[in-house]
């Protein structure tokens, strides 16, 4: 069976992690394991825009892939930006192995709100299954119910699956199949 590795980034809820890993397999028909080892988070974070740049954290998860592993998800609570866009949820890289995630606009108290453990959790998984689609080379699905639906606000995530849709799913498997012939 596929490994998918998740791995801290700085201060990050020890339940948080042993809830994605117990959720996504059930999604992904993936195992998951926490890595024992956790990524700082300090040198992608930019004082002028006070949040982490998630590139440089993919950049520097690179050195962390372990070659049995299929996928490495990193699990972060800091505030994650792209340059062409306020904020990001999570990013990864198309067709690779790397991809990250954030709770920090993902909780109910970032806006204000009473926390909701339970909704987290569903976002977190949702992000989750949504970046390590793209991981697959998926593209943003214009089902608004299917995990690589785009989301530019945490509402879009509330309206998603954290399922793919059968396209979705239909194209993932092709390309999974694709690398194991070349494999």
């Amino acid at each position: 069976m596929k490994l998918l590795h998740l791995l801290p980034v700085g201060e990050v809820d020890a339940s948080l992690l042993e809830d994605l890993r117990a959720a996504i397999p059930r999604r992904l028909h993936v195992s998951c394991e926490i890595l024992p080892i956790a990524l700082d988070p300090a040198p992608a974070y930019h004082a002028e825009r006070q949040q982490y740049h998630s590139s440089e954290i993919l950049g520097r998860m690179q050195t962390l892939v372990h070659p049995h592993a299929w996928r490495l998800l990193a699990v972060a609570d800091v505030d994650l930006y792209i340059p062409i866009l306020k904020y990001v949820f999570g990013e990864a890289q198309m067709g690779g192995p790397c991809a990250v995630i954030s709770s920090y606009r993902l909780r109910q108290e970032f806006y204000g709100l009473d926390q909701d453990d339970a909704l987290l959790g569903q976002r977190l998984l949702k992000e989750s299954v949504h970046e390590l689609g793209h991981t697959l080379d998926l593209r943003h699905c214009q089902d608004y119910r299917c995990a690589m639906a785009s989301s530019h606000a945490v509402e879009w995530i509330d309206l998603r699956e954290s399922t793919l849709c059968e396209a979705c799913r239909s194209q993932a498997e092709s390309k999974a199949a694709m690398v194991g012939k070349r494999g």
